[in-house]
């Protein structure tokens, strides 16, 4: 996206959203509903996946379905790059969050089947939607206001509030159908608020104005064929290298899981080498993009424990929390929205923090804060599992203030990460850092879920205690290798 949106992508002018233009609401619920679908679906897969086959669910082992939980996860961040791309160079963003929340609402509604092979495909087209969607929902937002607008920063505010929210409401609906009365009727519950987000999104295309309505860089004649033909043969392979595995017996669930892994690594590291090893960009440039390597790291690092959340702690908020209250025993799903409502109420206090501290406290340093917090939260949850030990309920309060240490950490690092990201970035390559940003998170979710299979043959308490104080451990790393991360960040703070 250029410096400046043009003055044709501004929104009509008319009625307001709490002060921003009209657009913003549409996009707001677009977003909203988009994670009640996401994070509900998420909240209760990893419960599905274990589920005994008696309850509905796929008598999947832990092991795989954590696995399985990571690399979806790290999928959907993953194909922020290629959405990011399809809406750059052919269809547009507004396209594609039409197509993308439509093939959404399409998987979670597959999902709803109830049949075993509904999930994988399901995910699958999530995967693909979430894409198309979730890159390309956010770059809409910033069409809506000049880029030193000083309503900017509310704006996205505002709408990352929309985020939280739905995320906040998904699990107590989802949850509580899914675990109290059939697992495809929670599926079918996110795919209910999927297609609410579209049809409204629909209805409220004509508050956009042009925002997001061409291409930001068109392909055009040959060059279009030819991409078009590069994404057909690709499409081709991957689904021809399919069919061998599974004439060949191998296409389990642990070899797929496994060789994405290995996928959204390879990509990540051939990412990094074509920008650090282009001619184009300065040596300025290049150090800050070596500075960006360390920054990078220390995310995947915190990603990795911090998105466990809805794996293996949601497990442990199964099997050893006791949850009655009242005689009512909620669903261990609920828990999954403590985390939003934290955000919601710590994000404000964050921004007022960093902002009262100005550049007395670094970015790499912020980071550290990060994952010590983050180290520290699973040391307590060594000590949770520690009291669990011998089929001991423990209160619920274990994992509300495991959530909040994590929040802090997260605010610490991910709203931090974003604006270094922006800052770091080479000229050339400022439109795909933020891509290279959700590669973090993918990289972090995919190792994850392959660290989490630990979960099942480690003991719990020496499971959490271990990857904790790693955790730790990296962090104070961070701290003491500040100035020299610093000093390659060549004047930005």
């Amino acid at each position: 996206m250029s410096s400046d949106a043009p003055v044709g992508a501004r929104p009509p002018a008319g009625k307001t959203f709490f002060g921003h233009p009209r657009a913003l609401s549409t996009l707001f619920l677009t977003e909203m509903w988009e994670r009640f679908s996401f994070y509900g679906m998420r909240a209760i897969l990893v419960l599905y996946l274990t589920a005994a086959v008696a309850d509905g669910g796929l008598d999947l082992g832990e092991s795989s379905a954590n696995a399985v939980y990571g690399t979806y996860n790290a999928m959907v961040y993953l194909m922020a790059l290629p959405g990011g791309w399809v809406a750059d160079r052919l269809i547009g963003a507004r396209r594609s969050v039409l197509w993308g929340g439509v093939v959404i609402a399409a998987g979670h509604y597959v999902m709803a089947i109830p049949t075993g092979w509904s999930v994988f495909a399901g995910m699958a087209l999530i995967v693909l939607g979430t894409g198309l969607l979730k890159p390309n929902i956010s770059t809409m937002v910033g069409d809506l206001y000049e880029r030193d607008s000083p309503r900017r920063d509310a704006g996205f505010s505002i709408f990352y509030m929309g985020i939280n929210l739905g995320a906040f409401i998904a699990p107590l609906i989802t949850g509580f159908l899914g675990e109290k009365i059939n697992w495809h009727l929670g599926f079918g519950a996110a795919a209910v608020g999927m297609t609410f987000g579209v049809l409204q999104y629909v209805l409220g295309r004509r508050n956009l104005g042009d925002a997001g309505a061409r291409p930001a860089d068109p392909l055009l004649g040959a060059d279009r064929r030819r991409a078009l033909t590069r994404v057909g043969v690709a499409s081709v392979v991957v689904l021809a290298f399919g069919l061998v595995l599974l004439l060949a017996g191998w296409f389990t669930v642990d070899t797929v899981v496994n060789l994405l892994t290995v996928v959204t690594v390879l990509v990540t590291v051939g990412y990094f080498t074509r920008i650090l090893t282009d001619r184009e960009i300065s040596d300025t440039e290049r150090s800050r993009m070596k500075a960006y390597v360390w920054l990078f790291l220390f995310a995947a690092s915190f990603w990795l424990i911090y998105d466990q959340a809805g794996s293996v702690l949601n497990i442990f908020a199964a099997d050893r929390t006791d949850r009655s209250v009242g005689g009512f025993t909620f669903p261990a799903s609920w828990l999954q929205s403590v985390n939003p409502i934290l955000i919601i109420i710590g994000a404000p206090l964050a921004a007022a923090l960093w902002l009262k501290l100005g550049h007395r406290v670094s970015t790499p340093t912020k980071f550290a804060v990060g994952l010590v917090l983050n180290g520290l939260s699973f040391v307590l949850m060594a000590a949770a599992a520690r009291a669990a030990v011998g089929g001991d309920l423990v209160s619920p309060l274990w994992l509300v203030a495991v959530y909040a240490i994590q929040v802090a950490g997260e605010l610490s690092l991910s709203p931090v990460g974003l604006s270094a990201t922006t800052k770091l970035a080479p000229v050339k390559y400022a439109s795909q850092m933020l891509g290279l940003w959700f590669l973090a998170t993918a990289v972090g979710d995919a190792i994850g879920g392959q660290v989490a299979r630990l979960a099942d043959t480690w003991s719990q308490p020496v499971y959490f205690l271990t990857f904790g104080l790693a955790s730790v451990v990296l962090g104070l790393a961070a701290v003491m290798f500040t100035r020299q991360i610093r000093q390659l960040m060549a004047g930005i703070h």
